[in-house]
């Protein structure tokens, strides 16, 4: 069975920093691009970074750069997410899914989708 599962979430104030991974099983993920992706209550899918196979290319949005840093271990079929100086409002689940379209892609074009890991921030 081919999963990927997230771990790392938490709670955390704000300012303070957790680091998310992301675990691949099943088959391995090492040509693929991985990214993170948040869903805050009762909000869209909000697309959080993405790396390429090789860990040499990544992408961030907006309010993720310069505070989060995408990278990722092939040996170990595993891709983190570093989250510092974190906000109430990068308060969300954050699931990592697997696809072969590029850093930037829709929620459609992933193949593999995590279950998620809470991050809530407080003030």
């Amino acid at each position: 069975q081919v999963e990927l599962v997230e771990s790392g979430g938490g709670l955390v104030q704000a300012g303070g920093s957790l680091r998310l991974s992301c675990v691949a099983s099943g088959r391995t993920f090492a040509d693929e691009v991985i990214s993170w992706i948040r869903q805050a209550p009762g909000k869209e899918r909000e697309f959080v970074a993405s790396v390429n196979w090789d860990g040499a290319m990544t992408l961030y949005s907006a309010f993720a750069k310069g505070r989060f840093t995408i990278s990722r271990d092939n040996a170990k079929n595993s891709v983190y997410l570093q989250m510092t100086s974190l906000k109430q409002e990068d308060t969300a689940v954050y699931y990592c899914a697997a696809g072969e379209n590029g850093l930037r892609m829709s929620s459609s074009e992933y193949g593999y989708w995590g279950q998620g890991t809470q991050v809530t921030v407080s003030s």
